[in-house]
């Protein structure tokens, strides 16, 4: 209560003194409140422990940016994997170069883990059926028993894109090497 009166008093403050100067503040945009309640650019704010505030990527970007590359691997798409980088290759650079002074690092990282897993899922659907997915990942030097295990649950496909066999399939270098790029670093 006490930190909304302040701020309504600041805006009441701000009011007079545009005042003075002939503009106008646009209340629907305008508001003097404490960093973690506003955004401003597709940043959010928070406290470290040290009491410095720092920059993130606001949920709402955040969120936008996961159903932008959501429609982009979706499954039912029927493009090739390589097609599919390189639609996100046009679009996550921009999106890194806009946000690079989020200082929560761990996000840009849990974020490439997370493009990396629907790719294989996208993978995983074109290969589609037990059998089929069986052999591919048998060719790509999975064991026996993990290509198993993997080809029997290969219908839940975001399920299934976390198996280690697909991992071991489809590594990470793999994902750098036709052209994926890196959201981290």
């Amino acid at each position: 209560v006490r930190s909304k009166r302040a701020g309504e008093d600041a805006m009441q403050t701000l009011r007079r003194l545009y005042a003075d100067l002939r503009l106008r503040i646009n209340e629907a945009k305008s508001a003097v409140a404490r960093p973690e309640d506003r955004k401003f650019l597709g940043y959010s704010f928070w406290y470290d422990q040290k009491g410095a505030v720092k920059r993130c990527v606001a949920p709402k970007a955040l969120e936008a940016m996961k159903d932008r590359v959501r429609a982009i691997t979706s499954r039912t798409r029927g493009r090739s994997l390589t097609s599919v980088v390189e639609e996100l290759r046009s679009y996550l650079p921009g999106w890194k170069n806009y946000f690079r002074l989020e200082e929560t690092l761990w996000r840009f990282r849990y974020l490439d883990g997370w493009i990396r897993r629907r790719l294989r899922m996208v993978q995983l659907k074109q290969w589609g059926r037990g059998a089929k997915v069986f052999k591919q990942l048998r060719a790509r030097g999975v064991s026996e028993l993990s290509a198993a295990r993997a080809a029997a649950h290969c219908q839940r496909w975001w399920h299934t894109a976390s198996f280690p066999a697909l991992h071991t399939a489809l590594p990470n270098s793999y994902f750098d090497r036709i052209g994926l790029p890196r959201l981290a670093g």
